[in-house]
């Protein structure tokens, strides 16, 4: 039999796949768990369209990820910080910190699990941080870390 998965089942596939699977555990395992529904024409033009409008999605997700790296690539993050001797911090900059003063600036809402620090920032100075707005939109951004 026929089927299009509802949900990722770890030995048979990955949602939206279409399989074919003994009638038994068609009827007994995967619809009764609503894991899956039978390959019919109307399911399978469900199918497509659910694709298609994925794909649209996605387009427009990448379409915003850009807008916003372009709006980024000429912003300057200045974060001040108290500091020791020579420069040191008094803890280290994290990218919470970051995300919150991209977010006075620009005026938009970066999560914070989207700054990837290389290393951590325990010095004054200038640094790159590289936020990952999308998986194929990655923008390098510029912070300076003054004393207070």
């Amino acid at each position: 039999m026929k089927i299009i998965l509802k949900e990722d089942v770890k030995s048979l596939g990955k949602k939206g796949d279409v399989k074919e699977v003994a009638d038994g555990y068609a009827r007994n395992v995967l619809f009764a768990k609503k894991l899956a529904v039978e390959a019919t024409k109307h399911n399978m033009e469900v199918l497509a369209n659910e694709a298609k409008r994925e794909k649209e999605r996605e387009a427009e997700k990448l379409a915003e990820a850009k807008a916003i790296a372009e709006t980024l690539q000429s912003i300057i993050v200045e974060i001040g910080a108290k500091c020791g001797d020579a420069g040191k911090l008094f803890g280290s900059i994290t990218n919470k910190e970051i995300a919150d003063v991209i977010a006075q600036k620009a005026g938009m809402e970066i999560d914070k699990r989207k700054v990837e620090i290389k290393e951590p920032i325990k010095t004054l100075g200038d640094y790159e941080v590289v936020l990952k707005l999308h998986p194929q939109v990655h923008q390098k951004v510029a912070v300076r870390i003054k004393a207070i």
